[in-house]
C-alpha cells in the first residue's frame, strides 16, 4: 500500500495539536491532522469550557443567596439543572467552531477522523490508509485517572469525561479528589443545589501553597462542603439506586452520585510508540528540551508528553512551531500559571513559598497584602484573599501566588514579571488605576521596602539629605 506524503502529521485535535496544524497550514506546509473523538479535545468538550460554564452558573445562584451584604432581599434559587447544563452546551457550541473540522479543511488541513498508528518510525495507519511526514506531533492529551478502589468498576460514577452529559441535579454528589478539578466540582454542585462530600487520602489541593489554599478550602466548608482529609477509600458500594463509599476509618459514605476527579493518564495506547522508537513512561512520552522524542522526528506537546494544563500546549505547539520551521533553538516556558477557578480563585506562577525556600534558602523574602486592604474590595464587599510573593537576592521576583476573585486575572503582570526576570521595584513602579484589586499587588511589592524605610541610618541620611536640598 503507497503512502500519502505529508511536510506535518499532527495526531490530535486538542489545544496543542490544533496550534500546531493551522500555523503550518499558515506557512503553506502540507499538513494532515488525525482526530479519533471530538474536535477540540477535552478542554472544550469536556473540560475548561463546560467546567467554567458550570462555575459561571453555580456563582450567580450564590450571588442570589449573598445579596443582603448589599441592601436587596437575598433569595433562595430555584434551580433547573437541565437548563443549567443547556447553558454548559451552549457555551461549548460557541466556541466548536473555531476548532470545527470546516475551519480546518478551509486553512489547507487534511483532517481524517480516525486513530493514527505508528507502523515504523517514518509510517503512520489511520482508517485503513498509510501515511508519512516530515515531522509528525504527538498531541493525544489525557484521560481521567480511576484509582483500583475494589467496587468503583461495578458502581457507576462520573468523571470529567461524562459529568456534563448529566442532565440530573445529584442529590448527594461523592467526590474522589481534592485536587483542581474536584474542589470546582464540589463547589459548583453545592451552590447549584447539591449535597457535597469530598474525600482524598492526602491533603486537598496539597499542590498548591498551603496558605493559599486554605483560604479556597475554608469558603467551601463555609458553603456546606464535607471535606475529608487524609483517609483512604477501601471499597466502592451500589446498591437501591444508590452508590457509596466504605472508608479506612469504617465510615460509610451513601450518595447519589460519584464523581472521580483522582487526576489523569496520558494518552499513549494504541499509538505504536515501541514500532516508532519512542520512549515512553506512565507520566507520558519522554522529550527532550526541544520537545523531540528518541525519535528525532517526531515532537510531543501537552498532556501526553507530561503537561498539564490547556495553555502549556499551546505553548509547547508555538515552541514546536518555532523549532521544525525556523530552526530556532527553544526551551519551554519553567514558570507556566496555573489557576484553580473556585470562588476565591486561587493562582500560582512560578515558585511557593516552601519551593523558594528549598531552592534559595535565607534569601527569600516573603510579601503579602490582604484584600482586606483593598479599597476596591471592600466596595465589593468582598475582602477574602491575599497577594503573596516570594523574592530572592536583590528582589529578584521568584514567584506570586493570588487568592480571592479574579486572581487568575490579577496573577497575570507576575507572569510578565517572571519570564522577564524583573525585580521587585519595577512592579512598584507601575501606575495603577484605582480602584482596581490590582493595587493590592502593588502594595505587596511596596512591602519589600518596608524595613528599610524604617531602617534608623535611611532615615538619618534622608534627614540630611532632605537639609540640604533648597
Amino acid at each position: 500500500m503507497r503512502a500519502e506524503h505529508f511536510d506535518y502529521a499532527v495526531i490530535g485535535a486538542g489545544s496543542g495539536g490544533l496550534t500546531v496544524a493551522a500555523a503550518a497550514a499558515r506557512f503553506g506546509r502540507k499538513v494532515v491532522l488525525f482526530e479519533k473523538s471530538e474536535m477540540g479535545g477535552d478542554c472544550l468538550n469536556s473540560g475548561c469550557v463546560p467546567s467554567k460554564a458550570l462555575l459561571a452558573a453555580a456563582k450567580h445562584a450564590e450571588a442570589m443567596r449573598r445579596a443582603a451584604r448589599f441592601g436587596i432581599a437575598p433569595v433562595e434559587p430555584q434551580v433547573d439543572f437541565a437548563a443549567v447544563m443547556a447553558h454548559v452546551r451552549r457555551a461549548i457550541a460557541a466556541i466548536a467552531p473555531h476548532d470545527s473540522q470546516e475551519r480546518f479543511e478551509k486553512l489547507g488541513v487534511r483532517v481524517i477522523r480516525a486513530a493514527a498508528t505508528f507502523l515504523d518510525p517514518h509510517t503512520l495507519e489511520a482508517a485503513g490508509r498509510r501515511y508519512t511526514a516530515r515531522r509528525v506531533v504527538i498531541a493525544t492529551g489525557s484521560r481521567p485517572a480511576v484509582p483500583p478502589i475494589p467496587g468503583l468498576a461495578d458502581a457507576p460514577h462520573l468523571t470529567n469525561e461524562t459529568l456534563f452529559a448529566n442532565e440530573t441535579l445529584p442529590s448527594h454528589l461523592l467526590v474522589i479528589g481534592a485536587g483542581p478539578v474536584g474542589i470546582e466540582m464540589a463547589q459548583a454542585h453545592r451552590r447549584l443545589g447539591s449535597a457535597v462530600t469530598v474525600i482524598d487520602a492526602g491533603e486537598p489541593l496539597a499542590a498548591q501553597d498551603p496558605e493559599l489554599a486554605r483560604v479556597v478550602l475554608a469558603q467551601l466548608e463555609a458553603e456546606g462542603v464535607r471535606l475529608i482529609r487524609r483517609t483512604a477509600i477501601v471499597q466502592a458500594f451500589h446498591a437501591g439506586g444508590a452508590v457509596g463509599l466504605e472508608l479506612a476509618d469504617g465510615a460509610r459514605l451513601t450518595g447519589s452520585h460519584i464523581l472521580v476527579a483522582a487526576g489523569r493518564r496520558p494518552n499513549v495506547e494504541g499509538l505504536g510508540l515501541e514500532a516508532a522508537g519512542i520512549a515512553y513512561t506512565d507520566r507520558g512520552i519522554s522529550v527532550g528540551r526541544n520537545l523531540k522524542t528518541s525519535n528525532r522526528r517526531v515532537h510531543a506537546v501537552g498532556d501526553v508528553a507530561g503537561g498539564s494544563f490547556t495553555h502549556e500546549a499551546g505553548h509547547q505547539a508555538g515552541l514546536v512551531i518555532r523549532n521544525a520551521l525556523f530552526g530556532l533553538p527553544v526551551r519551554p516556558e519553567r514558570h507556566v500559571p496555573r489557576v484553580i477557578y473556585g470562588d476565591p480563585e486561587l493562582a500560582q506562577a512560578g515558585l511557593t513559598e516552601e519551593e523558594a525556600r528549598a531552592a534559595h534558602g535565607g534569601a527569600v523574602k516573603v510579601l503579602r497584602w490582604p484584600f482586606s486592604g483593598n479599597d476596591r474590595a471592600q466596595a465589593e464587599g468582598r475582602t477574602d484573599g491575599l497577594v503573596k510573593v516570594v523574592t530572592g537576592r536583590r528582589g529578584i521576583i521568584l514567584g506570586c501566588g493570588i487568592v480571592g476573585p479574579e486572581a487568575g486575572e490579577l496573577i497575570q503582570p507576575w507572569i510578565l514579571a517572571l519570564q522577564q526576570r524583573l525585580r521587585i521595584g519595577q512592579m512598584i513602579s507601575t501606575v495603577l488605576p484605582y480602584p482596581t484589586r490590582g493595587e493590592a499587588s502593588r502594595r505587596a511589592a511596596l512591602e519589600y521596602f518596608a524595613d528599610f524605610a524604617s531602617n534608623p541610618l535611611v532615615r538619618r541620611v534622608t534627614r540630611l539629605i532632605g537639609a540640604l536640598i533648597p
